[in-house]
C-alpha cells in the first residue's frame, strides 16, 4: 500500500511516526512537486492542485481536519470515482466545545467588564443577566456543532440552532432552511458559527444577517474566516449594534498586523485554535478507515461533493 503525504510545513516527523504506528504495512512518502508515481491514498490539508489534479489510482483523499473546503477548492480535478473523506471528530470536538463555552461564558458573566474594572482598580458587581434571554444560536449542527450544544446546554443556555436541512436535537429549537434563517437569527442573542465552507455559506455573515441579531449581540466563529465579511463586523460593533465578537479564524492568517481587528476592544482574537488536529488520534482513525476500505466496507465521514461537506 502507498500513501502519498503533504507536508504543509506543520508537525512532519510528528505525523510520519504517527502514521508509521498506525500503518506500518504502508509505505507513506511525502509528495513532492513533480511525484506522480502511483498511490493507494493521499492524506493532505489545503492541497495544491497538482498533488491530485487528475489523480484516478487513487482509492480515497483524506483531509486532515474536519474541514475539507481546502481540497473541494484547490482547483484540482478529483476524478468523481475517488471519495474525499473527513475526519469525524477526532478530539476536535471537545476541544471546540471547550472554546465556545469559555466565550459564552466570559459574555454571559461579564468577565471581560470586570477585567477592565480590575485593570482600573474599581469594584463594580453588576447583577447578572438572565438565563432565559441569553438564547444561543448556533449556525451547524453536524458533528461538532452538535457537540457544542450538548456542552451548552450543561448549563441549562437555551439552544436554537440552524442547519441547511431539518434536523432535531432534544431540547433545542430548530430552524433550517434560507426561509428560517431570519427567525433564528433574531432569536438569539449569541450566535455561534460552525458551518463548514461552501460556495451557500461563503459570506454568510454578513451586514444583512448580522443586522437581524437582537441589538446588544455576541459573534463567535470558529468555523472559516470566509464566512465572515469582516468590514461588516466593524460595522455593527462600532455602530453599537453588536456587543462585540470572540473569533477564532480570518480571512487572511496569520492576521495581518496592520488590521483593524488587532484595534478593536470589543474583538477577542485566537490564532486558530479552537480546535487543533490531534496528530496519534487522526493519524489512527485515517488507519481505521483505510483498513475498512481495503475490505471492501463502509466508511464514515465521505463527503458529499456538491453539497461540500
Amino acid at each position: 500500500m502507498k500513501i502519498i503525504f503533504q507536508d504543509n510545513g506543520n508537525y512532519l516527523n510528528e505525523w510520519m511516526q504517527a502514521l508509521q504506528h498506525s500503518l506500518p504495512q504502508a509505505e507513506v512518502r511525502v509528495w513532492r512537486a513533480g511525484d506522480h508515481a502511483p498511490a493507494d491514498y493521499a492524506i493532505v490539508w489545503k492541497p495544491l492542485a497538482a498533488m491530485l489534479d487528475g489523480r484516478s489510482d487513487l482509492k480515497a483523499i483524506f483531509s486532515r481536519g474536519a474541514g475539507v473546503d481546502g481540497i473541494l477548492l484547490s482547483g484540482a480535478f478529483l476524478p468523481a470515482q475517488v471519495p474525499v473523506v473527513r475526519l469525524t471528530d477526532a478530539g476536535m470536538g471537545v476541544q471546540m466545545a471547550e472554546f465556545v463555552t469559555h466565550a459564552v461564558l466570559r459574555n454571559f458573566r461579564q468577565f471581560d467588564a470586570y477585567a477592565d474594572d480590575a485593570a482600573q482598580k474599581q469594584w463594580r458587581p453588576s447583577m447578572p443577566q438572565k438565563r432565559e434571554d441569553f438564547r444561543i444560536g448556533v449556525l451547524g449542527m453536524g458533528v461538532l456543532g452538535q457537540k457544542i450544544i450538548r456542552a451548552l446546554q450543561t448549563f441549562e443556555f437555551p439552544i436554537n440552532a440552524w442547519s441547511r436541512s431539518a434536523k432535531s436535537m432534544d431540547g433545542v429549537q430548530s430552524f433550517s432552511g434560507e426561509k428560517e434563517l431570519a427567525q433564528f437569527l433574531s432569536a438569539s442573542k449569541v450566535l455561534v458559527c460552525i458551518l463548514p465552507l461552501t460556495d451557500d455559506t461563503r459570506g454568510i455573515l454578513n451586514l444583512k444577517n448580522l443586522s437581524q441579531l437582537p441589538l446588544g449581540a455576541y459573534l463567535i466563529n470558529v468555523a472559516r474566516g470566509a464566512h465572515l465579511v469582516e468590514d461588516d463586523l466593524l460595522t455593527l460593533i462600532r455602530s453599537g449594534h453588536l456587543a462585540g465578537a470572540t473569533l477564532d479564524v480570518f480571512a487572511q492568517e496569520p492576521l495581518p498586523l496592520e488590521h483593524e481587528f488587532w484595534q478593536e476592544k470589543h474583538i477577542t482574537i485566537t490564532p486558530h485554535v479552537a480546535a487543533v488536529t490531534m496528530i496519534d488520534e487522526s493519524a489512527e482513525q485515517i488507519a481505521q478507515k483505510i483498513v475498512r476500505l481495503e475490505r471492501g466496507e463502509a466508511v464514515d465521514g465521505i463527503v458529499d461533493r456538491l453539497r461540500g461537506y
